[in-house]
């Protein structure tokens, strides 16, 4: 019996190191290819130029759309879903009511995005008569990482540990200033990690943005919040399906390098404030 159990553990062992190696293979390959078939299109020209028809001149404006889009979304979702994460963490009671709302934010973090994209065209663009702009984008996409804020931030706010409240209650101090100076200055690494997570999801995403933003062709920055803006990720589906040269193809494959660098930056971040907070709690 103990040879049969010693046999398992070696199977499951080699299991595991056959996914994780599968894992980091197909991620490789992924990037590799694409720094591979773009990297020759990366230029300052390319970074820095407008661009004009379909296959040529630059991608700053969509560089910068994608920047403002990610801005606006974490406007609009950060405040909302950390008050949402204070509440159901130090306010709300344990009742069926609590825990409803946990679940419909688990299955709104489910939804395509396609879906909610639908949503911000029907009722942002065209019901509340925003248009296709910038604030529609944004808007739509701060739906679609809500959740994700507000279960990071939870997560982040329930791993404080209690006898930091208990200690700052018997100083004399209220509910919210023990939430306020004690319990979020201990929970902000946590919360910043899952807010650029998210932000890593919206800045990847298509269809919202080509529902709500923007052709993602556009020469201009926006000047005001309702303009339409240029996006990476729209830029790149359009050159993908619709690019007649090898060139246009190159293209896209530049663009999609770009992206991929914003978003390992903001990865890489949320990694770092990720383990500076286990860290911090562990007492390193």
């Amino acid at each position: 019996m103990t040879g049969n159990k010693k046999i398992t553990e070696k199977l499951v062992m080699i299991g595991m190191y056959v996914a994780a190696f599968i894992t980091v293979a197909a991620l490789f390959t992924v990037v590799g290819y694409v720094y591979v078939k773009g990297i020759g299109a990366i230029s300052l020209d390319f970074l820095l130029d407008y661009p004009y028809r379909l296959e040529f001149g630059g991608i700053f404006p969509q560089i910068v759309g994608t920047i403002y889009l990610a801005a606006v979304c974490l406007l609009f979702a950060v405040p909302l879903g950390v008050a949402s994460a204070i509440y159901l963490s130090e306010y709300a009671p344990d009742n069926m009511i609590t825990g409803t709302v946990r679940f419909f934010v688990e299955c709104l973090a489910g939804i395509p995005s396609i879906v909610i994209g639908l949503f911000g065209l029907i009722f942002l663009v065209h019901y509340l008569g925003l248009g296709i702009s910038l604030l529609s984008g944004g808007l739509t996409l701060g739906f679609m990482i809500l959740p994700w804020t507000i279960r990071a931030s939870e997560e982040a706010i329930k791993a404080v540990p209690g006898s930091y409240r208990e200690a700052s209650l018997a100083l004399g101090a209220s509910k919210w200033q023990t939430i306020r100076n004690v319990v979020l200055k201990n929970a902000y690494p946590g919360i910043i990690s899952g807010i650029l997570l998210g932000c890593g999801k919206a800045i990847g995403d298509t269809a919202i943005v080509l529902f709500t933003a923007g052709s993602g062709l556009e020469w201009f920055l926006p000047m005001a919040i309702t303009d339409p803006v240029g996006s990476l990720t729209v830029y790149t589906y359009i050159l993908a399906t619709q690019a007649h040269t090898e060139a246009g193809i190159l293209r896209a494959f530049g663009a999609s390098l770009v992206l991929l660098t914003m978003f390992f930056m903001v990865t890489v971040t949320a990694l770092y404030l990720r383990n500076r907070y286990v860290r911090r709690m562990s007492g390193w």
